[in-house]
């Protein structure tokens, strides 16, 4: 797919999706029936955050039969029998699952590649280390001055996969990412080349977070390296050789997920649980709602839990029943999406929270709180906004599972982030989907200290995914899709794109340009879902539309870019296909900048690469 030629990429982007050959055009696939029956409420633009019919169709057999019987439409599929679900997959893909073959693996290393430089640990930037996101010239070797020189180094593609949604981490000379298909990978930073993968029992859309030491010496033991799977599960593998060390399920709801990446300390790693039930409650049968979201605190060698911190305290109750006789339970639901903020200094752990699922909504949504690190006791909570409650059933015009405060579902979705001002006092920032930050002393109950709207906000952000900070410059992407619950469109356009607040009176600084480069992309969207990367001088994010852009930090001007909506050649031949850029940031580490592309969820574009750009390429 040639990058810069719309023309080219409309027609392969929709080939690859939606064309078939004249057998499968001719031939009669019992699955589209119950497709049709079954699915195609939500896929065929029912609901704006079910993934598209030709995002599906670009899946791969084996991705979307794994989905169905295990994975996030588990719940959805189980009034099919195993021989039709394998008839929905089948239509789906125009394949015959008896004579699909899967794509080739990715290049093993050879034994010079894949070994590992043991006094090098992980730097302590991005999530699980440091939610700040500020890459030192230190540790990234990489400034704004330097980004006009950035070249392709290597592309590898994630074998059937449409998204990409694990931020990269890079330790001991070897990056760490999870994927779409469940797959766990430690990639030679030099080249790509695979040292070792692990296949999780689903999607891993978290950081892989490798434990730390000191700098220059060698572990007393082999690494660890932590993540979790859309399924709920945590897992604990040997960061040398990928071997499972331990697998827990720290939630036994079953809608439970785990998408927020770990925090660690020395002892213990912390889980933040949300959940898929909002999907159930489409279902006007499904007693809505009974999870309630937390952070669990696991032992770090075992995966013993030491605590769980609930953000709703109180069990759900019978409160009522909906016009068509189904049970409704409160308070439930604020899920914690983002990663927690470890404060050793304070002894706190920090995590935000999503919108109550059900009515009456309670003061636990849409909040900051603050438990202690090593008991999990709450010592304060400050929610950001009241009556928030909301589910996946509110996207359908009067359906009875839709709470009757029918919130704006404004997640306090960005992780949490402990910023020094210039007077030497510390604020704690939280991001909303409906666009305003706001700011929280932590020394004083998280009393608030100031609140700026800097986007208008909707269904999917407002401040989406992530913010980042050099010293007490903070910036903050804007998305502010068009999209409204309902399927319309806002009359503005909102204000997405990059912006720049000052942590020490939470003026707006400057505001970036609107892009629309689209350029006859479908569908495409302008604004900025992913999380942003700081380095010295500039403020790096990719963007919906699939652009790479890095801004000034004084002026917001834009001083590097990239499209990567293209076709890239892995080193063992393989096609990687970029796409819409949302989720994790870019990793920066020893003049590598570290990004991935496709995003194939939410009306967005899919893809399956995994980028590394160099000075000079090299």
């Amino acid at each position: 797919m040639l990058a810069h030629t719309t023309a080219a990429i409309a027609a392969l982007l929709f080939a690859a999706t939606f064309a078939h050959s004249q057998e499968s055009a001719s031939k009669a696939w019992p699955g589209e029936a119950l497709f049709q029956n079954t699915c195609a409420g939500c896929h065929d633009g029912g609901s704006p955050k079910a993934p598209p019919v030709y995002t599906l169709r670009a899946m791969s057999p084996a991705t979307l039969l794994k989905i169905l019987e295990h994975g996030v439409m588990k719940d959805m599929a189980a009034g099919l029998t195993s021989p039709e679900r394998q008839q929905v997959v089948e239509y789906l893909t125009q394949k015959s699952l008896a004579d699909y073959k899967a794509p080739p693996p990715p290049k093993a290393c050879d034994a010079r590649h894949a070994r590992f430089d043991l006094t090098s640990p992980p730097p302590p930037v991005g999530w699980g280390y440091d939610n700040r996101r500020f890459v030192p010239a230190s540790v990234g070797r990489l400034v704004a001055a330097d980004l006009q020189r950035l070249k392709l180094k290597w592309a590898f593609a994630y074998p059937d996969a449409t998204q990409a949604r694990s931020q990269p981490v890079v330790a001991m000379g070897a990056i760490f990412v999870g994927s779409h298909d469940g797959q766990v990978f430690a990639l030679d930073l030099a080249t790509g080349c695979v040292r070792w993968s692990f296949a999780a029992a689903a999607e891993v859309r978290n950081t892989i977070v490798v434990e730390s030491w000191t700098a220059g010496s060698r572990p007393k033991h082999n690494p660890r390296a932590f993540f979790g799977d859309v399924l709920g599960n945590a897992y604990a593998v040997d960061a040398i050789t990928g071997k499972q060390l331990w697998r827990v399920r720290p939630e036994a709801h079953r809608a439970a997920t785990l998408t927020g990446s770990f925090a660690l300390t020395e002892d213990m790693v912390y889980v933040p649980v949300s959940s898929l039930e909002t999907g159930s409650a489409e279902d006007p049968r499904y007693p809505c709602c009974t999870f309630r979201g937390s952070v669990v605190a696991l032992d770090l060698a075992t995966g013993e839990m030491r605590w769980q911190a609930r953000s709703v305290q109180r069990e759900p109750q019978i409160v009522g029943q909906t016009r068509i006789g189904t049970e409704i339970l409160a308070p439930s639901g604020a899920p914690v999406w983002g990663s927690p903020t470890v404060d050793a200094k304070r002894g706190l752990l920090y995590f935000g929270t999503g919108e109550n699922y059900t009515s009456p909504a309670d003061g636990n949504s849409d909040a900051i709180i603050a438990v202690d690190l090593r008991t999990g006791v709450r010592r304060w909570s400050h929610q950001i906004y009241a009556n928030d409650a909301w589910n996946n059933s509110c996207m359908y015009n009067d359906h009875p599972n839709c709470p009757s405060q029918r919130g704006l579902d404004q997640d306090i979705a960005t992780s949490p982030m402990l910023v020094d001002l210039d007077n030497g006092k510390q604020i704690l920032l939280g991001g909303s989907k409906s666009g305003v930050l706001s700011a929280l002393d932590p020394d004083a109950g998280g009393a608030m200290l100031w609140q700026t709207k800097v986007g208008r906000g909707s269904l999917q952000g407002g401040i989406h995914f992530g913010m980042s900070a050099e010293g007490s410059r903070i910036f903050v992407p804007i998305y502010d899709s068009r999209t409204t619950p309902l399927g319309g469109t806002y009359d503005d356009r909102g204000f997405p794109g990059m912006h720049m607040v000052d942590a020490n009176t939470g003026k707006l600084v400057w505001s970036a340009p609107f892009f629309d480069a689209c350029n006859g992309r479908m569908p495409c969207e302008s604004g900025i879902s992913a999380a942003s990367t700081a380095i010295p001088g500039a403020v790096i994010a990719g963007h919906i539309d699939g652009w790479l852009r890095a801004y000034d930090r004084e002026t917001g001007k834009v001083i590097w870019q990239t499209d990567t909506i293209q076709d890239y050649t892995t080193p063992n031949g393989t096609v990687a296909h970029g796409g819409s850029m949302s989720g994790p940031g870019a990793a920066v580490y020893q003049g590598n900048l570290i990004t991935n592309s496709g995003y194939g969820f939410a009306f967005k574009l899919p893809g399956n690469a995994l980028l590394v750009y160099s000075i000079d390429g090299k």
